[in-house]
């Protein structure tokens, strides 16, 4: 009897590591660094959801020195999370990247400024100092300046532009009059820093009508003519919104995974609470297949602002820029 238990444990060991061999391996670059901003990935992978995929996901966070679409081209990752507008411009410059997912529907960006400076409307930004993000996260304010006609070189008539740092630090020493911010991160840190929303006039870019799409998920064009990564791909987007619509309805839960999944010990669970709680509002109404009139309104807004100081795209993408062949089968 003890032979034939000896037989089935080991038979049961046996399987366990053929399992793990078996799972297909799917490396994911992040835009940025572990924050609930990817609570979706690591959720999946807390709960066993990419397991169950018969995956095996690694999650590399990002940086101010990491640039996801470089990390790809250098074979670096399977999939990586960007911005639409840094995507598109990529392709154009031979980087073949496609969108096969879009699990933010809306965007959190905004422009944060001081009451205190006078600046009441867009119309107020000329004579001014704004902080504006770069490596690809600068077409979007571009895109607005075109739409306002508001030259970008400073003067009486234009704008200053700060090259902005990954914090809010500009607005806090006055370096600048307004600032970059997202809905679900910095604009939180300026009122963790005593700064009232009284004492701020802030503008979300939707509202200003500079539609554009924010975190998707985005491949290499040729790997999706291998049949065996379609399939993979398949499963990770699977896995990954089951991962995010859980995220969605377990807000602390899933903050307290990305807070165990931060090796820099940098993120509070506060903080990570908060930013869940805005991100479930840009995540919420979609399965993760991208809606092409979004995408349009993307390719539009960019077009329209086409400048050497806005170089993200200067002509329609082809049609490979997108498919809903995975989400198709995915979802």
């Amino acid at each position: 009897m003890r032979f034939m238990k000896t037989i089935a444990a080991t038979a049961a060991s046996l399987a366990l590591v053929t399992a793990a061999q078996a799972a297909d391996e799917v490396t994911l670059q992040l835009k940025w660094v572990t924050q609930a901003q990817f609570a979706g990935y690591y959720v999946a992978k807390d709960k066993g959801f990419y397991e169950e995929e018969d995956l095996d996901v690694t999650i590399k966070p990002g940086g101010p020195d990491i640039a996801p679409e470089q990390v790809i081209a250098g074979g670096g990752a399977d999939v990586i999370t960007t911005w639409m507008a840094a995507g598109l411009a990529a392709r154009e410059r031979g980087i073949p990247l496609v969108n096969i997912a879009q699990p933010f529907k809306s965007g959190g960006l905004q422009l944060t400024c001081l009451k205190e400076t006078g600046i009441e409307s867009p119309e107020d930004f000329p004579g001014h100092t704004l902080g504006v993000w770069f490596f690809g996260n600068e077409y979007p304010f571009y895109a607005w300046m075109a739409k306002l006609g508001i030259p970008t070189e400073g003067g009486d008539d234009g704008v200053e532009v700060l090259k902005q740092a990954f914090n809010v630090d500009p607005l806090l020493q006055k370096q600048a009059d307004c600032i970059s911010v997202m809905t679900y991160n910095e604009y939180g840190q300026v009122l963790d820093a005593g700064i009232s929303e009284d004492d701020l006039v802030t503008f979300n870019y939707l509202d200003e009508g500079i539609g554009m799409l924010e975190d998707g998920l985005y491949v290499l064009e040729d790997n999706l003519d291998d049949p065996e990564f379609v399939d993979k791909m398949t499963r990770f987007v699977r896995a990954s919104m089951k991962g995010w619509k859980y995220a969605e309805q377990n807000p602390e839960e899933a903050a307290e995974i990305v807070v165990e999944n931060d090796e820099t010990g940098a993120q509070t669970l506060e903080h990570q609470v908060y930013m869940m709680g805005e991100i479930a509002k840009l995540t919420a109404g979609t399965d993760g297949a991208l809606d092409p009139a979004d995408y349009q309104q993307t390719v539009d807004t960019l077009l329209s602002a086409v400048s050497p100081d806005n170089p993200a795209i200067t002509k329609e993408p082809d049609d490979g820029a997108w498919t809903h062949a995975i989400t198709d089968e995915a979802l």
